[in-house]
């Protein structure tokens, strides 16, 4: 590697000002390295290098370019500072398709004159000696002159960056500098490094040789990890006093194109209105490299790879590369057609270069949305229904139309209306929201009399208008032609409720109207009947063929039947068509009051003192006429009898009320029918003589009858009193003395002793028990052990063993008592206890004394004998008690009691 002198100052780079040549073999396979000799010196040395003919180079630094013959030079003006400059230059073996890469570092310093170039070249100046270090060794703390000659004042220096590849292979560790004191003459001096890498997590990615000053990196470095790191340089002597400041290391990853663009989403969902013009945007895709952003490792670009379908072009669609939108880059797009296209996006860094760049792929569906850019149209020109006249909410037609825009969405979704044809309003069209269909509709009943058809012009839109430029079709309009069939109407009465005005008692038979009905069917020739079909207090006729009405009874205004003066009553007119049809009306008579009701005197009863002006009776009349036909009245004593102008007078109140009281100083208290006539104001007026029964009766000093003046005057003597009294008491009497009676019956009934026990007393307990059994283990017994054998051969013939023998003992059987026919249930208990009795006494009843065999055993047995068995009773015990328990154990009485000798 030849490096060469630019003319210009040291920190400034002309283009294509030749900077250093490369020769081909330094991209060799093995191991290629640097020696740095002097600031603006390099010397490369290659070896094993194979033929490199047809080699291409390029690097990744855009300041600098790579020529055919490998020259790299400045691309531009470069302001540079003295520092480090360090790139990856590559090499490309099409041929071979092989691919090298080699790290170049350029030290950029301050430019050295001729004048000391010609004095290095002589002899040694006495008084400044520069001594060139070793070719691997940095100087950070500056050379001091000696002690003959002039001496400069101490600084620190800046040391360049040092840059550190990711992805080395190694071998490790790998020695990046090595650094070095100029005391290092005089005294041995310890070099330690510190930071993040060195002594601080992540640890020991750094180390440093403590004597040498040489350091090193121990493992491949990742930039995506960390980019950078910040370390201190220190030189102490052997006892750890500083020799020199700390020097600051700043080391930078330099960035390898080891990481694919990544996209945020796999697939990127977008969508497009159909029609949109070319440079529409659509969406955005983005992807992200790892990499170094400021190189072209980090750069990434877009580009389309494939576009599914491509109709009605391939390249409907275009990215922009360095932002990632998607734009429509020409027209024709169409949602009738495609609905929706799938786009593979292709992110690739190295600016991106496909050749060396890495690349990753995403989905973009872009769906192309409905516009309203198809007008509906009918699917044919004319339509035909038909509709029962008077029938409403009748579905006449269904109207099918085509939209080829999206279904069920507003550019979709038909809209009908009538443009003429149905100026009253009779029809109208609802749409069928899933199948779009429009139904016409009877909303207003039509009349085959008046209309027997309509021709109906109807036109169909879209919930949206439609878009801009789009025009409607011719055909969305329509004609809907709808014809009208007659059906038999009923006959219908014109004046329904008619109503007429009449006095009520018109005598039967009269003539009160003709309420005859119209029969709407003027095509038809039909005959309509008459008939009742509601006539409460059956008070009417009617003709049956002209509709004439007449009274069957008279007419009472006063009968329940009335409701304020109006008599209703329903007729029923029917053609006889086919099927018939029948219509009802519905005539209301007002029925005028005359005078036909006499008043009745209210109240019917009364009570008055027998002394006179101490009360009256205030009466009145009520009368079933209205006015003028009621009050005022007029009462009045008859003359007949005489007694009661004698006894009562009536004093006028006001027209409809007067007051009765006696006209003698005293009346005999009792019960008095007064009659009195009562007289309205009707035209004739009406009388009528009513009684009303007032009860006389003695008053305290109140005005109010006493108890027994009310007695009294019910008509009761003193001595129907005394006797009603007297047979109340007989009475009160009675029961008393029941009641007594029975409550000492009931005492002799618990005081009386009964003839047993009452623990006893089974005559009201009837006492049921289940029958309980073992298990199978318990079945097997024998029964005839427990039963009287006939014959002793059935005992002899048993197998050895333990033998019972029952004898039924001989003599004479005792006579049990025999228990009356209807006996009384005081006898039950003697009955019993006879009956018990008898039975212990009785030496025959089971069980019997029972005679046991045993078998003899034999010799050996392991039973012992019985015979060593004696009794512990020691000393006398008393058994007399034995004689208590009846003759079935005298004889053990007799032979332990000592029972009487015979």
């Amino acid at each position: 590697m030849e490096i060469l002198q630019s003319e210009q100052p040291a920190n400034r780079v002309s283009p294509k000002k030749l900077i250093l040549h490369l020769s081909p073999k330094m991209f060799c396979k093995e191991r290629s390295y640097l020696k740095h000799l002097a600031p603006c010196l390099i010397y490369v040395k290659f070896s094993s290098c194979s033929s490199t003919n047809g080699v291409e180079y390029e690097t990744n630094n855009l300041d600098f370019k790579v020529g055919a013959d490998g020259t790299v030079f400045a691309a531009q003006d470069m302001q540079l500072i003295p520092r480090q400059i360090a790139f990856m230059v590559t090499a490309w073996d099409y041929q071979a398709m092989e691919r090298w890469d080699a790290i170049i570092r350029l030290l950029v310093g301050e430019k050295i004159s001729s004048h000391s170039i010609h004095k290095q070249k002589g002899k040694k100046s006495t008084s400044l000696e520069i001594m060139q270090p070793p070719n691997d060794m940095l100087l950070p703390w500056p050379q001091h002159q000696n002690s003959n000659g002039l001496r400069r004042q101490k600084r620190d220096w800046v040391i360049p960056p040092i840059n550190v590849p990711e992805n080395s292979r190694g071998p490790f560790p790998q020695q990046l500098v090595r650094i070095r004191s100029d005391k290092d003459n005089d005294i041995p001096i310890r070099y330690s490094i510190t930071g993040v890498g060195a002594d601080q997590p992540p640890m020991e990615v750094f180390n440093i040789d403590s004597m040498s000053g040489r350091m090193y990196v121990t493992r491949p470095m990742d930039r995506e990890e960390r980019a950078s790191y910040h370390l201190r340089a220190h030189a102490v002597d052997m006892n750890g006093n500083k020799v020199e400041n700390p020097i600051d290391l700043y080391i930078y990853v330099i960035d390898m194109n080891d990481n694919r663009p990544e996209f945020i989403n796999q697939v990127y969902n977008g969508s497009v209105d159909e029609g949109s013009k070319p440079g529409t945007y659509v969406m955005t895709v983005t992807a992200n490299d790892a990499d170094d952003s400021t190189t072209a490792n980090g750069m990434v670009r877009y580009r389309i790879v494939t576009q599914t379908p491509q109709s009605p072009s391939q390249n409907m669609f275009t990215i922009n590369s360095e932002t990632g939108d998607i734009v429509t880059v020409a027209a024709g797009l169409d949602r009738e057609k495609v609905q929706q296209y799938t786009v593979i996006v292709q992110a690739t860094d190295m600016e991106g270069n496909l050749n060396y760049g890495l690349s990753n792929t995403a989905t973009a569906i872009i769906t192309v949305t409905d516009v309203n850019d198809n007008p509906p149209e009918f699917t044919t020109s004319t339509y035909a229904g038909e509709v029962p006249e008077n029938r409403v909410e009748v579905v006449v037609a269904n109207l099918t139309v085509m939209d080829r825009d999206q279904p069920h969405s507003p550019n979709w979704n038909a809209v009908y209306r009538i443009i003429s044809g149905d100026p009253s309003g009779h029809f109208s069209i609802r749409t069928d929201p899933v199948t779009n269909e429009g139904m016409v509709t009877v909303v207003k009943a039509v009349d085959y009399e008046m209309n027997r058809a309509f021709m109906l012009t109807v036109m169909v839109s879209n919930q949206a208008p439609l878009a801009s430029g789009i025009q409607m079709s011719f055909q969305s309009t329509a004609g809907v032609t709808i014809s009208v069939m007659d059906i038999n109407e009923a006959p219908y009465f014109p004046s329904n409720h008619k109503l007429i005005r009449l006095e009520e008692g018109v005598p039967m038979g009269t003539v009160l109207t003709t309420f005859s009905a119209v029969d709407p069917d003027r095509f038809m020739q039909q005959a309509v009947r008459y008939s009742k079909l509601s006539d409460p207090a059956n008070w009417l006729n009617i003709n049956a063929t002209n509709g004439q009405i007449t009274t069957a009874a008279v007419l009472d205004r006063e009968s329940v039947y009335i409701k304020n003066n109006v008599y209703e009553a329903t007729f029923l007119a029917a053609d006889n068509g086919i099927p018939p049809a029948s219509g009802t009306g519905t005539l209301q008579i007002y029925l005028i009051d005359i005078n036909d009701n006499a008043p009745e005197l209210l109240p019917k009863e009364a009570q008055v003192c027998e002394k006179p002006n101490l009360n009256v009776i205030n009466i009145t009349a009520a009368d079933a006429d209205i006015d003028p036909n009621i009050g005022p009245y007029v009462f009045e004593l008859p003359f007949m009898p005489s007694a009661v102008r004698k006894n009562w007078t009536i004093t006028r109140l006001n027209g409809d009320y007067a007051q009765l009281s006696l006209r003698i100083m005293y009346l005999e208290a009792g019960m008095y029918d007064v009659p009195i006539i009562v007289t309205d104001s009707g035209n004739p007026p009406l009388s009528n003589m009513s009684i009303i029964k007032v009860k006389v009766c003695p008053c305290d000093e109140n005005g109010d009858c006493t108890t027994i003046g009310a007695v009294a005057a019910a008509g009761l003597g003193t001595g129907a009193i005394i006797a009603i009294l007297i047979c109340i008491i007989i009475l009160l009497t009675m029961v008393l003395l029941f009641v007594v009676w029975m409550k000492r019956r009931e005492k002799e009934r618990h005081t009386k002793q009964l003839l047993i026990d009452p623990e006893d007393d089974v005559r009201d307990n009837i006492l049921k028990y289940d029958e309980e059994g073992g298990g199978e283990e318990d079945q097997d017994y024998d029964l005839s052990q427990l039963q009287q054998p006939e014959t002793m051969d059935h005992v002899l013939n048993k197998a050895p063993g333990v033998r019972r023998v029952d004898e039924r003992p001989v003599g004479a059987e005792p006579q049990y008592p025999i228990r009356p026919v209807v006996p009384h249930p005081g006898d039950i208990g003697d009955f019993i206890n006879e009956g018990l009795r008898a039975a212990d006494n009785d030496p025959t009843a089971p069980p019997y004394d029972s005679l046991l065999v045993f078998d003899y055993e034999g010799s050996g047995s392991t039973a012992g004998s019985v015979s060593s068995l004696n009794s512990s009773s020691s000393g006398d015990q008393d058994y007399d008690y034995l004689n208590d328990w009846g003759p079935r154990f005298k004889k053990l009485a007799d032979m332990y009691g000592g029972g009487d000798e015979d």
